[in-house]
């Protein structure tokens, strides 16, 4: 399996309005439940109207379009990031998975990965 590393660095944050995400960025993930609304952005784009943020996040993508039938993609990565003390914070859309890990275990992480059997990319 594939992982791709984006380049970029990345924020989560809570914002006060989902009117303030700009969706026509190439990476922009919202989320909107009854008491908050979450945003994970690249950190220099991230609204004016923030209540919340945490930076220094890298983010990496498993590559390829994952059937909703297949089992244990998620958790075997996440397994071989836990078995090295690298917390994770997960997005998920319709195509695949993303994974969030704190920019001073990047190197940490990808070197646990290619060790688990995964191509960096």
């Amino acid at each position: 399996m594939i992982i791709k590393v984006f380049p970029y660095n990345f924020t989560v944050c809570k914002v006060k309005s989902p009117h303030s995400i700009d969706l026509s960025r190439d990476f922009t993930f919202a989320a909107k439940t009854d008491d908050e609304i979450s945003l994970v952005c690249k950190t220099d784009e991230i609204p004016p109207d923030i209540c919340a943020r945490e930076d220094g996040w890298k983010c990496m993508r498993i590559e390829g379009t994952l059937d909703f039938s297949l089992v244990g993609i998620l958790s075997a990565v996440t397994d071989i990031l836990a078995r090295n003390n690298i917390a994770v914070f997960a997005l998920s859309t319709f195509n695949t998975d993303y994974l969030l890990i704190k920019a001073t275990d990047e190197r940490a992480a990808l070197k646990a990965l290619k060790a688990g059997g995964y191509t960096i990319i």
